[in-house]
């Protein structure tokens, strides 16, 4: 049995990939599972990757924060530097890095799940974030708020949601409500811009 290792953590721990030829998966997965029972292996699904780890290191998805909406500056991806070679959108780059953000990706956390009827409802993408007053939240370029991304965070003790703000609502500690099942509960914003609720050093991942 042969497999490629990959050095990627994409759940917020130290972590591997292995790519291997599709009939030899039951294969590497017993191998796994026998060689892993004395560091108690623990056998977990995709919802790890793609939404408890990912979220709780507020790391961005293609299709959820990533898309042609919004660019790499406003989701917070963009580097101190921009090298000096030329490159394909160089130009447009440039450009959005010198106005400021219309938008600014950010990670909140849910302070209260419990709806009137006493039933506790968890968001789960796409519902509309609002001002404390109720109101909906725009950019400049006319673009609604609302969660890209949503999911339980263990390590941390909180519900995580991930949304674009404007720029007088994407600040630390911000007050706000989201829209789920017609009723709004209270959200604080933890982090505006790039950052980590677990691990925050990547202590962790270097590992």
């Amino acid at each position: 049995m042969q497999a490629l290792a990959s050095r990627i953590s994409y759940v917020g721990d130290l972590g591997w990939e292995l790519y291997a030829p599709m009939e030899q998966g039951a294969c590497l997965w017993d191998a796994l599972w026998e060689a892993g029972q004395a560091q108690g292996v623990v056998a977990v699904g995709i919802g790890v990757y793609a939404t408890t780890g990912r979220l709780e290191k507020c790391y961005r998805a293609h299709g959820n924060e990533l898309e042609l909406e919004y660019n790499l500056v406003e989701c917070g991806l963009a580097r101190k530097t921009v090298k000096e070679a030329d490159f394909i959108g160089k130009e447009a780059y440039l450009a959005q890095r010198a106005e400021e953000p219309a938008a600014t990706l950010c990670t909140l956390t849910v302070e209260d799940h419990e709806s009137s009827s006493g039933t506790k409802r968890y968001m789960l993408g796409h519902e509309p974030i609002l001002t404390l007053g109720g109101e909906p939240i725009v950019d400049r370029k006319g673009r609604r708020s609302y969660v890209t991304s949503a999911g339980n965070g263990p390590s941390v003790g909180k519900h995580i949601l991930l949304a674009y703000l404007t720029p007088e609502y994407a600040n630390d500690g911000e007050k706000l409500l989201v829209e789920y099942m017609a009723e709004q509960y209270p959200v604080t914003v933890e982090i505006a811009g790039n950052g980590a609720l677990f691990d925050p050093e990547n202590a962790r991942v270097r590992g």
